[in-house]
Parts: C-alpha cells; sequence; structure tokens
C-alpha cells in the first residue's frame, strides 16, 4: 500500500521562507532508476483548482517549475529516505494553500494532475502580509 505524508507546513510572514517533505513509502525501489517514482507537487488554495507548483523525475535529473514559483521554489529528492523536497524561499500571500505530493510510475515529468497516481492528504501553509 502506497502511502505518501507531506509535513514542513506552518504559517510564515511574507519574505520567509519553508521546507515542505514528502515521504513515500510502500513503493517498489530496487535502487535501480526505472524502479522509481517520479514525484510532483500541487497546490491548492480555497475556491481553486489544484495547480501544478514542482516535480522531479524518478531519476533526479530533470525537474519542471511552475512559472508561479520559478526562482523562488526548488524540488529535490533523496532516494536513500525516500523522500522528496520542496525549498520554498521567498514566499508571498498567494502562496497560501494545501500543498499536496503525488507520485507516478514512469520516465520524465508530468505537470498535470491526471498524470499522477497516488497522493498525499497534504499540508497547510500560510503566508501573511
Amino acid at each position: 500500500q502506497v502511502q505518501l505524508v507531506e509535513s514542513g507546513g506552518g504559517l510564515v510572514q511574507a519574505g520567509g521562507s519553508l521546507r515542505l517533505s514528502c515521504a513515500a513509502s510502500g513503493l517498489t525501489d530496487s535502487g535501480r532508476t526505472d524502479s522509481r517514482y517520479g514525484v510532483g507537487w500541487f497546490r491548492q488554495a480555497p475556491g481553486k483548482e489544484r495547480e501544478f507548483v514542482a516535480c522531479i523525475s524518478r531519476s533526479g535529473d530533470s525537474t519542471v517549475n511552475a512559472d508561479s514559483v520559478k526562482g523562488r521554489f526548488t524540488i529535490s529528492r533523496d532516494n536513500a529516505r525516500n523522500t522528496v523536497y520542496l525549498q520554498m524561499n521567498s514566499l508571498k500571500p498567494e502562496d497560501t494553500a494545501v500543498y499536496y505530493c503525488a507520485v507516478r510510475n514512469g520516465p520524465g515529468v508530468r505537470t498535470g494532475v491526471s498524470g499522477y497516481q497516488y497522493w498525499g492528504q497534504g499540508t497547510q501553509v500560510t503566508v501573511s502580509s
């Protein structure tokens, strides 16, 4: 059973930083790149649709950031810990949302919600002005 647990959310002032973590369990990882999963971060603000934030390929050599977070957010992964991180700097009030991590099997990167098979429960990020 695949389980994703996000952590690291909280309340921060504008201009501050947070680091989100997504810990995965139940995923098969033989140590080979093709057994790993690509990971994406998405967010959903009240009354809005879930939107793409960042993703990283299963090999870790490809990443994509949404235009709204470029230069401020960085996604990375630690395969030894089955954990993916989202470092968020220079936070803005418009970054306030519930942040979700999701995983997908397959090469490359995907930015669409439908491309991911498993989802975590989310962690709240609130940025005050």
